[in-house]
């Protein structure tokens, strides 16, 4: 299976499920009842506090140049699982209006891909583990809709500046320090007794080309350069799940 399919897929699946809980609360919570509202003056506050917790998965997008070796090799690049990452994240929240909030969330994310590279004449395949520990900066316009008793879904717009902290190894594959993502996410505001707690879903999309092209390390190496040869550009993608207290 191609890793941009499993990719939609999983995208799918976490927009259907997210969709499926929204549905289901609203259906509950929107129900005229007696129910007390939790923390009713919660979101008239200006600044808002927390901290959250959460996991991801990153993916590779490669797009291929044809590129021939001098024996006639083509060599291809995928990503064809995922292994769900850790991440951690401390948040200040802005209102700026009764409907939109700018937050902020530095953090960490500690993750992990295997690239696979398969030659497509003999079918000889090797494989690198990237193993990445992400500073990231988040900065999201968040706009909610209304509140239905202790319930308030919300969608997120913004972008995600991301550095790399982990040592570089010499391999077939080098990436860059430095990459950056637009985000869109989806969330739903529960509000408890004594906190908020926030599951949200977030799709990033790379916008820079993570690819380290000039290699002088293997300038006599070609059999180790030819996989760097063989790519135009690689993109970076992540799926974030995050649960938020604030």
């Amino acid at each position: 299976m191609r890793p941009n399919f499993q990719m939609k897929t999983i995208h799918r699946r976490i927009v259907f499920l997210i969709g499926i809980i929204t549905l289901m609360s609203v259906s509950v919570e929107g129900k005229p009842t007696d129910k007390l509202m939790n923390r009713p003056y919660a979101d008239l506050k200006l600044w808002h506090l927390g901290f959250s917790v959460g996991f991801h998965v990153q993916d590779l997008n490669f797009t291929h140049n044809g590129f021939l070796t001098p024996d006639g090799e083509k060599w291809s690049m995928e990503v064809p699982s995922f292994s769900p990452g850790f991440c951690l994240n401390v948040m200040g929240d802005l209102r700026l209006h009764q409907y939109i909030n700018l937050r902020f969330s530095p953090g960490i994310y500690f993750g992990s891909k295997g690239v696979v590279m398969k030659e497509y004449g003999s079918g000889l395949t090797m494989r690198q583990d990237v193993k990445t520990a992400y500073v990231v900066t988040p900065l999201d316009l968040k706009i909610s809709g209304n509140r239905l008793n202790n319930i308030r879904p919300y969608v997120t717009v913004g972008v995600m500046p991301t550095f790399d902290v982990t040592k570089k190894r010499l391999d077939y594959l080098v990436f860059n320090t430095c990459d950056a993502y637009l985000t869109l996410g989806l969330g739903m505001d529960f509000y408890l007794p004594f906190f908020k707690f926030i599951p949200e879903v977030k799709f990033c999309f790379g916008l820079s080309d993570v690819l380290k092209h000039k290699r002088p390390d293997l300038a006599d190496d070609m059999q180790t350069y030819k996989i760097t040869q063989s790519l135009s550009k690689v993109k970076s993608n992540m799926v974030v799940i995050n649960f938020y207290f604030e």
